[in-house]
């Protein structure tokens, strides 16, 4: 990438597809795992706060920054589940990297995909340290578009190879089996919750509603399963009945952020949660015993998109999936901006 004061590297969509396929899907994700692990590893090196939204009835827009102090980084997210019926995606995302030392951006890029690479991700990095050990069966309850990311990632990192999947919409289930013909999964479509989560070590609930739903209930788990609790991701918006919660030890990314918007939203402000990288740090334990219930309470947290962003932005170099986009003035004068603009009228 030439460096140009005027220029900043741009991933479309097109681009970030065919990056993707360039290193191959699981490939990506297992190396955008490790990005995430290894930005877990340091977390007490990043700025933190909640991400900032403004929700409406119809959904949520939210930003989400963060910086190590040498980079910032920020999304643009959006979570509108009605979004389908008018051919829209419930989630579209941009983000952008930018240099702390002078604050020049030095990637914008799409990151609908990416959101869903990084979801998957960070997903599969906490089943490995909270998934029954040895784990292959994961029941997905919600097939719409972050399902089959979240199958690959989980079998890139630790091994899933078999699925029960299920949705209201039954047309979702053959869409993501059909999806992932090829990519060495045994896959079953079951016709309710109770029948997908029947010998399944990993449950991950990714539905959309925005409302307090409850997908799983406290009768359908049974000791030993990891929950992986994707969906819930906003103020109102919760899929596991609340026993459920009260049974399991519970994981978690930001609990400031996750007490407002995770499945924790539903129990007291204290009730204890462990954070995530205390135990990828080995500070603290995560999974102890084969009987124990682990639930990831995801939400979904800026240092994620931040490890994407770097990741995408290493793997560019010396390739063609990017644009020179001439987002930066540049006039010959730093001091003379609008003299630059003068000098366009001529």
């Amino acid at each position: 990438m030439t460096p140009k004061l005027n220029v900043v590297p741009f991933v479309s969509v097109d681009h970030m597809m065919k990056l993707v396929l360039s290193i191959g899907i699981e490939r990506f994700l297992l190396e955008l795992c490790a990005y995430v692990e290894d930005d877990f590893r340091r977390w007490e090196s990043f700025d933190k706060v909640a991400r900032v939204a403004a929700h409406s009835p119809d959904g949520v827009i939210e930003l989400m920054p963060t910086s190590d102090g040498a980079a910032y980084g920020f999304k643009y997210v959006n979570g509108h589940p009605k979004n389908t019926r008018d051919g829209r995606q419930t989630v579209t995302a941009f983000g952008v990297l930018a240099d702390v030392a002078n604050g020049y951006p030095v990637l914008f890029t799409e990151m609908t995909i990416l959101t869903a690479l990084r979801t998957a991700a960070t997903s599969a990095v906490a089943a490995r340290h909270l998934a029954p050990k040895g784990a292959r069966t994961m029941a997905i309850i919600g097939n719409g578009a972050q399902s089959e990311f979240q199958a690959l990632a989980m079998k890139a990192l630790i091994g899933v190879d078999r699925l029960r999947l299920y949705d209201i919409d039954r047309a979702a289930s053959e869409k993501c089996r059909r999806n992932l013909q090829g990519f060495g999964f045994d896959i079953a479509i079951c016709d309710g919750t109770e029948e997908a989560v029947q010998g399944a070590e990993i449950v991950t609930t990714v539905t959309a509603d925005k409302q307090n739903a409850t997908i799983l209930t406290d009768n359908l788990v049974g000791a030993g399963i990891h929950i992986n609790a994707v969906g819930g991701d906003c103020p109102g918006k919760t899929e596991l009945q609340a026993a459920i919660l009260r049974r399991a030890d519970i994981f978690v990314e930001y609990p400031p952020q996750t007490r407002i918007e995770g499945e924790i939203q539903q129990l007291s402000p204290d009730h204890p949660v462990t954070e995530l990288w205390r135990v990828i740090v080995g500070d603290l334990q995560g999974r102890t015993d084969g009987r124990q219930i682990t639930l990831f309470d995801s939400v979904g947290f800026a240092t994620e998109d931040f490890s994407a962003l770097r990741y995408v932005r290493d793997k560019l170099a010396g390739t063609a999936f990017y644009e020179e986009l001439d987002l930066l003035a540049d006039p010959d004068d730093p001091r003379d901006l609008f003299g630059m603009l003068l000098r366009a009228a001529a």
